[in-house]
């Protein structure tokens, strides 16, 4: 259930016009440096929060400033790395229950379009693909800086956050409380401009 929700937020590939990419910047998302996350959190029964987050994914995004509506961004998850630090749990998690990972073994984000809404602010649209369930999410997402590292590469760094709701991505929770019908995606990374 984590997985599938992570992977489908985990913010996903670009489906920008070709023209469109051609003027924005290329980056690929900082993984190496351990510079990107793809969390998730979901309401336990209730009473608590089940925090985890997917280990190994890659992607990358179109940037320029100058023309923000170009921007995009792609991601595939790999859902077997999903770790809520707790075997048994992630063991449960990826099995037919939830997100029957043996069968999808990937989860992937590709963005199909970018409003700006404000000041380095924005909303990103793209399709969620988990457990073979293929949704249109909305994304808020915040540019939180940009700039030449101490190394001499260019960076630029977003985080964003959004809810899913499991039963569109075919993860049945009718027999859970009403409170985890719903999980939190939040996303965070840099990328390296190429």
């Amino acid at each position: 259930m984590f997985k599938k929700v992570a992977l489908a937020t985990a913010l996903g590939t670009a489906a920008l016009a070709t023209a469109g990419q051609a003027m924005a910047a290329e980056y690929v998302v900082d993984t190496e440096g351990q510079h990107a996350f793809i969390q998730f959190k979901i309401n336990h029964l209730g009473y608590s929060y089940i925090l985890g987050n997917f280990e190994e994914f890659e992607g990358r995004f179109y940037y320029d400033a100058d023309d923000l509506e170009a921007s995009s961004v792609e991601m595939e998850v790999q859902v077997n790395s999903l770790n809520s630090n707790h075997a048994e749990r992630d063991r449960h998690f990826l099995s037919d229950d939830f997100l029957s990972a043996s069968d999808y073994p990937t989860a992937t984000f590709v963005s199909t379009g970018f409003e700006p809404t404000g000041d380095n602010e924005g909303v990103l649209t793209g399709e969620l693909t988990l457990k073979g369930e293929t949704r249109e999410i909305e994304m808020p997402v915040t540019l939180m800086g940009e700039g030449e590292d101490p190394w001499g590469n260019y960076r630029a760094g977003f985080e964003g956050s959004t809810m899913l709701t499991l039963a569109d991505f075919g993860i049945d929770m009718s027999d859970f409380p009403e409170v985890m019908e719903e999980l939190e995606l939040y996303v965070t990374f840099e990328g390296v401009r190429q």
